[in-house]
């Protein structure tokens, strides 16, 4: 499976989206689709975004109870989006169920990840909120792995993360890693960044970019930027 880069869009209704996706007249960039403009357009902003031609990556994060996340998820395979993803804290049984649900009569799925620890959990934070006393590594890269055993296609991690995850997981255990900034922009509220061309050279399978992309004064011209450092 090739590199990729992946564009947040993160704008909080259509009209900005499509202003966004219409400075892109060439190239059909793959698209990350997360809660807030999800909950404010709903299902319909999927297939527009697809109708277009453009992969889409359904950030909403599903951690509930097994049978809840199989039927949500087999909603969402009728969006036919190319990934999607949930909690790895949910369990392994829950996200058993999600491939389950997500898995189409003729077989097919989209790809599934899991979000190991959020960026905003610290070590502190998951001591004292969630009472556990591991070492964060240690907890991400078991949940990696518990991702692995129920059958999912990767991890949401960081590009620090991403080297061990594949050394744990396996090389064809996907790797999708926001925090990635250009060497001379701004790290905005991200504390631990890679470039795109590091991102690349510690192995991550597809970069998540907003920012450094949405706020550019040239987005096509950043885009391009990240696609050469990344994946040509």
């Amino acid at each position: 499976m090739g590199k990729d880069v992946i564009i947040a869009c993160d704008f909080s209704s259509k009209e900005q989206t499509f202003e966004f996706l219409d400075k892109f007249s060439g190239r059909k960039p793959f698209v990350k689709i997360g809660m807030e403009l999800f909950y404010a357009e709903g299902p319909e902003i999927v297939k527009e975004i697809k109708k277009r031609g453009h992969k889409i990556f359904l950030d909403l994060k599903l951690h509930d109870i097994p049978n809840t996340v199989k039927k949500s998820m087999n909603v969402l395979s009728r969006l036919d989006v190319d990934m999607t993803n949930l909690h790895a804290a949910g369990t392994i049984s829950m996200m058993e169920a999600a491939i389950e649900g997500l898995t189409r009569p003729d077989g097919t799925r989209p790809l599934l990840i899991a979000v190991t620890q959020l960026t905003s959990t610290d070590q502190e934070r998951m001591e004292n909120d969630l009472l556990i006393k591991e070492p964060i590594d240690k907890v991400v890269m078991h949940y990696a792995g518990n991702a692995k055993k129920a059958g999912l296609d990767g991890v949401v991690c960081s590009p620090l993360e991403a080297e061990k995850v594949h050394s744990i997981c396996g090389k064809e255990f996907l790797t999708v890693t926001p925090g990635v900034r250009f060497a001379d922009g701004d790290v905005g509220d991200q504390k631990r960044v890679m470039t795109p061309a590091e991102a690349k050279k510690i192995g991550s399978d597809y970069i998540v970019v907003g920012r450094p992309i949405t706020a550019a004064e040239d987005p096509v011209a950043a885009y391009e930027r990240c696609i050469a450092e990344f994946v040509d």
